[in-house]
């Protein structure tokens, strides 16, 4: 498994991803825009194909997780916790002293994942997400 930096020749298969693991994926316009406006990325890849992906926003002091995903088929095989490693050890280079994130309230597996990694729950954010109904959002953070 190979983690390297995102570019634009990776849309669309991130496009593909968010489509097929996100209940309000991102549209590829959106991801592009967030590259060009500076937000980091980094794709995981195994054989020359992206299994993932995550988008973060350094602010020092802060850090922002913007969103990271897993094709369906490499899932629970290792590579979020390698994405978000890298995400973790890239905002330390930067002097990050916290990151923060938000996870749909109902997704017990990503809030349990970044509970071990030490994320705490600071606060809940009414009707965050899109859909019928609106989803609340877990807010959590990690000092690092």
């Amino acid at each position: 498994m190979a983690i390297s930096l995102m570019n634009m020749e990776h849309l669309e298969a991130i496009n593909q991803i968010d489509i097929r693991t996100n209940s309000s994926p991102w549209s590829k316009d959106n991801l592009q825009s967030s590259l060009e406006v500076g937000h980091h990325g980094l794709v995981s890849t195994k054989d020359k194909t992206i299994t993932g992906f995550i988008i973060f926003s350094p602010m020092p002091p802060e850090c922002h997780i913007l969103t990271i995903a897993i094709d369906t088929k490499f899932q629970r095989s290792g590579i979020g916790t390698l994405l978000l490693n890298k995400a973790i050890d890239q905002s330390k280079a930067m002097k990050i002293k916290k990151i923060f994130l938000e996870v749909r309230l109902s997704n017990e597996t990503a809030i349990n994942f970044y509970n071990s990694f030490g994320f705490i729950k600071d606060a809940i954010r009414d009707k965050y997400y899109p859909g019928n109904p609106r989803e609340d959002a877990l807010l959590m953070s990690l000092s690092i």
